[in-house]
């Protein structure tokens, strides 16, 4: 918006005569003095000035009208954040964050995987911004990596620390999946969710058969006995065979001594590793309540609310 005023001392007539102003050069009739009058070179004629006399700009109309406008704008913004706001009450101060695919450190985040760093920087963005009064975690995942389920685990506690964390499961929370949700203050689950399925896993394959056979082989030079442990061109051995229960062993009791101190359950009820139906669940307080994402979002506000 331009609202430049003409600085004083700056001349305001310096119009120039235009081409087509008369000149008076009428001859004079007999008895008259002949003498004609006309202009003298260079002095130039004003134009005549409006009617009610030249107008100026007012000092400070163009502030005064762009801090209007700007108002204006406040106002309308205003109002349509209202309208929005109250045209979605039922999950006003709400944040929904998924946890969907399989669990992997990094920032993955796909239609198959989800990574711990995605998860963890939206847990702690909602538990920071003080629009969001309460955080729904939307699980939809077979479990991952132990360490997936560590790294997002620290930044759940993180936010719990701030407002209230509840979990929602969809088709599954497994394994690594629930070792997270176990950590919420509530866990909601449809009827048919599977969930549990608590314990550590760790595939060999070995394909060596079927490489003799079509002819291929693989040399290898390692520096320890069990550098090449797991290459599928040859089985494990039973010293690696015994070294890798060690290492699926600790993982698993690290887990489900976690899990057991977040929740009121039996070990005896979920060692085993087996999945568990969410109508079942509840029996055996994996889950707290039966309900889809809506209930909890529900939950999730009254828990904020009850903490008021």
């Amino acid at each position: 918006m331009d609202t430049t005023i003409p600085s004083e001392g700056i001349p305001r007539d310096s119009a120039v005569p235009s081409m087509g102003v008369a000149i008076d050069n009428t001859i004079p009739s007999e008895g008259e003095t002949g003498q004609s009058t006309v202009p003298s070179e260079g002095i130039a004629r004003d134009p005549a000035p409006p009617p009610g006399g030249p107008v100026h700009p007012e000092p400070g109309s163009g502030k005064k009208w762009f801090f209007i406008i700007l108002i204006g704008l406040v106002f309308i913004i205003g109002l349509l954040a209202t309208a929005y706001y109250f045209s979605h009450d039922e999950q006003r101060g709400i944040s929904v964050i998924r946890m969907e695919g399989t669990m992997v450190t990094g920032q993955a985040a796909d239609a198959e995987t989800i990574g711990s760093e995605v998860v963890g920087r939206e847990l702690r963005n909602a538990a920071d911004d003080p629009m969001v009064e309460a955080i729904v975690l939307r699980v939809n995942s077979p479990g991952g990596t132990p360490a997936a389920a560590q790294e997002i685990i620290r930044d759940l506690e993180y936010a719990k620390s701030k407002k209230p964390v509840v979990v929602s499961m969809g088709d599954m929370g497994t394994s690594a999946a629930y070792y997270v949700s176990a950590h919420a203050d509530k866990i909601y689950a449809n009827p048919d969710t599977f969930t549990a399925g608590i314990g550590v896993i760790w595939r060999f394959s070995d394909i060596s058969r079927w490489m003799e056979k079509e002819g291929f082989n693989v040399s290898i030079v390692k520096s320890g006995s069990k550098k090449d442990m797991g290459t599928t061109s040859r089985p494990i051995s039973d010293e690696e065979q015994i070294y890798a229960q060690k290492i699926v062993n600790d993982s698993f009791e690290n887990f489900v001594t976690d899990v057991i101190s977040q929740r009121p359950i039996a070990r005896s009820d979920i060692d085993d590793g087996r999945i568990i139906r969410g109508a079942d669940a509840i029996r055996l307080h994996l889950v707290d309540e039966i309900g889809n994402l809506n209930d909890a979002i529900g939950g999730a506000k009254a828990l904020a609310e009850s903490r008021r």
